[in-house]
Order: structure tokens, then sequence, then C-alpha cells
């Protein structure tokens, strides 16, 4: 099939269904196992950069490709990639066109959330293993076919909830689960408390030079360009982004949910609203969701807070230092609680005394693990799994669905559909522009 009816191929809506699989065909992972994985990044603005960084310090990978719809992204990239002594890499703008190229392992996603479960489908459809930034979904359909693809396939499918790989956080979970530090664990809270401040007002505008805005767009509507929907404050804009608790909230919902030892809720409920600003931002910037689980036969809680603006400290979490920000989480059981900071520390507080219990500071290497798992194809190693990550993406969805409708969700973890209310049920897909659709059948 020539370049041009293979354009015209995909612009149809048959096309799009048949994207997967059109000249991605399913290869082995092209290294030997102690060889080098030749990777490619997608997505080179913003967290981009700690992926292209994070694949330099290792000696068995080389950075094979670079994508990214805007041409401004690569220089400061190729700057690094040269410094380090490493090979030049090939330079794409289109995902698919990388796709295609065989000698590529791997690819690392860190593109707008609502291009993540797409590529993701697509790169295990072409036979590549993903690193995938979180959450790995915009809507909780699209990340259970992203799990079916991973399997299906037989790929290495790694979320960037960067905790899972941390010391610490995982010596948490050990003293938690299997030694009972602090007893029965009834209720986990996620601390997001962010200084975020007002992205103002700006008009539509002219596409900048060097930007494939239609690629940039790629599933999500047809709308003029602006750049308060463009470079990082996407995160606020429903049709690209899933606001903070979608943001840095992630991390700390995968690690309450974790820590709770639960995968999807019974009931669900968010109140919120976007408070002090009057600007672009249409997602909230102060929520709090409350996730009812079935445990057991026991009923526990998960309760997941996001403030935009000036908080107190909790839990001894960022208490001392110079930031403003409060990110963490804190587990309630019957003989005490934990406190987890940031990616890599925790501490208990044990009796009535709070008398100070075992504690841990050290972090982790989540791309590492990815690496690992790559070369030994033993998915027991895998600290990430993407099944993982869209259990926690799909608590993010839940409470932002239940916020957007104003009202509390019955959810069964059984059907995965959200119970008497036709509406909301109908949020936990969204529609696509063609010919960028997740595929019914991956």
């Amino acid at each position: 099939m020539t370049d041009i009816k293979r354009r015209d191929f995909i612009k149809t809506t048959a096309g799009a269904a048949a994207l997967g699989t059109l000249g991605f065909n399913v290869t082995k992972y092209a290294a030997s196992p102690n060889g080098t994985v030749r990777v490619a990044v997608v997505g080179l603005h913003g967290q981009g950069k700690a992926h292209t960084s994070s694949y330099l310090k290792m000696q068995d990978v080389e950075i094979a490709a670079l994508c990214d719809v805007d041409d401004a992204q690569f220089a400061g990239h190729l700057k690094s990639i040269e410094a380090a002594g490493k090979p030049k890499p090939k330079i794409f703008k289109d995902i698919r066109k990388l796709l295609e190229d065989k000698e590529i392992d791997a690819v690392s996603i860190a593109t707008p959330n609502h291009w993540h479960s797409l590529m993701g489908v697509w790169a295990c459809q072409a036979g590549k293993d993903v690193y995938l930034e979180k959450p790995c979904s915009q809507s909780y359909w699209e990340g259970r076919k992203l799990v079916e693809a991973a399997r299906k396939y037989n790929r290495i499918v790694q979320h960037g909830t960067n905790s899972r790989s941390g010391v610490a956080i995982r010596e948490a979970m050990q003293k938690m689960q299997q030694e009972g530090v602090i007893g029965d664990i009834y209720m986990s809270r996620g601390l997001c408390f962010k200084w975020r401040d007002t992205i103002g007002k700006k008009p539509d505008g002219p596409v900048p030079d060097g930007v494939d805005y239609d690629l940039w767009l790629g599933p999500a509507p047809k709308r003029p360009f602006n750049p308060n929907r463009f470079h990082y404050n996407w995160h606020w804009n429903w049709d690209y982004g899933n606001g903070d608790i979608g943001n840095q909230g992630i991390h700390e919902m995968d690690i309450a949910r974790w820590g709770l030892g639960v995968t999807l809720p019974t009931k669900v409920h968010s109140m919120g609203g976007h408070f002090m600003f009057d600007d672009d931002q249409v997602t909230p910037n102060t929520m709090v969701s409350t996730f009812e689980f079935d445990k057991d036969g026991k009923k526990v809680i998960l309760v997941f807070e996001v403030r935009h603006w000036m908080t107190n400290h909790e839990a001894g979490i960022s208490e001392g230092g110079r930031d403003s920000n409060t990110i963490g989480n804190i587990f309630y059981g019957s003989k005490g609680y934990l406190a987890i900071e940031g990616y890599g520390q925790y501490k208990t507080f044990l009796g009535r005394e709070q008398q100070p219990g075992p504690e841990k500071k050290a972090a982790g290497n989540n791309w590492a693990n990815f690496i690992q798992v790559v070369k030994s194809r033993k998915r027991e190693e895998q600290n990430a799994d993407i099944e993982e990550g869209h259990l926690s993406s799909a608590l993010v969805h839940l409470a932002n669905i239940s916020y957007r409708t104003g009202r509390s969700l019955n959810f069964d973890p059984k059907t995965e559909q959200i119970i008497g209310d036709k509406e909301a049920n109908a949020m936990l897909r969204r529609n696509y522009r063609a010919p960028f659709v997740v595929p019914e059948k991956v």
C-alpha cells in the first residue's frame, strides 16, 4: 500500500478501526536479552524531559528516536543526547510512522492525557513495549482497552506512577499489609495540596510555527488553537486532561488504593469547584472525593483532596521544608497511622501517644524497572503493571464523573458499570475524532 493510499485509507471510519493492525506487525524484542534496548521517547515537552534524562543514565538503553508534533521541542533533547555521547536518534512528528520502525523495541510516552491510551494500544499492536505516563487513560473504557491490548500482544506496559518503584514506599506497603504495623486499615487519604496560580484568560490565535496542531488534537474535538489549551495548561480542560486529581493527584491516588488493598469502589461522591480565580480553567481546583470499597466483606473508605492554594501541612508531610505544597498519603489503622511524603519517604505513628515507629527515606527508579522487565520478560518483576495503573486511573475518572454530574455514583466492580444513572454511565467513555479512535476490538 502506497503512502498516499494509506493516508486516504486512515481518513475513513473503517480505516480508523483497522489502523491498529495496518502495517503494524507484532515483533519480538529486537535486541538480545543482554543487549541494548532501543527506546523512542514520544512527547518531549514537560515530563518528556524526565524520560530522556532517565534513559540517558542507563548503559543498556539507546534513545533511538524522538517524536513530537512541535518542532521546537527537539533541540533540547538532541543537545542532551549529544552531550551524553550517545548516537543521534531518528526524528518523527507522527507516532504512526515511528511505530513502523521495526528496530525500535519500546516507546516511552509523555504526551497529553487524551493521547495516552490510543498511543499505548497502537504501540502494543506494533509489537512495542510501552512506558506510559500517568494517568494511562482519559476515560475509564479506553483504559480497559489498553489493558486488553497489553495482554493480547504480550507487551510489557509500565504505568508512570513512579512511587511503585520507590524503595521506601514499597517497604511501607510491606509494613502495613504483611506485618500489620498499624493494624487493620480502615481508611486512606490522598493529599494533593499544590500551589497553583491562575492561568488567566487568553484569546484564540494562530498555531505556532512548527506545530502540527491537528495531530496534537488527535482524538479530541476540533477547535481553534489557544495557548491556554496547549503546553501544560491543557491539564485544566476536559478535552485533554483530568484536572489536578489526574495530574499530580494520580500518584497519590495510586498509593492510597495500593495501601488500602482494594481495586474498584462500590460508591463514589465528589464535591468541589473552581474557586478564587476567573480564568480559562474548566476543571476544579478544589475537590474532595470519597470512595467506598467492599474489602473481604468489610467497608473501607478512601478520601482524596485537591487544594490549589494556601494549606496547612498534615502528619509531618512537608513540614520544616520550604515547599508550600503538601503531597502525600495518610493511612489510618487500629494501631496507629502511617504517612507517606512524595515518592520516597514514610513514617509511622503508633498508639494513642503517636509514638514514632518504623520509617524510611529511599527513592527508586520506575524507568529502570521497566527496562529490566523488557529484557527479562518476567511480568512478576514489574512494579507498575498497566492493570494497576488502569485501576487507579479509574478512580480519577469516577471522581470526575461524580463532580461533573453533581451526583453520588453507585458502581458495580464486576460489570464495571455505574448503576441506575444513564448519563453518568455514558461518561465512562468518550467520543473520538476519526481517524484517532481507540478500537472496540484491540
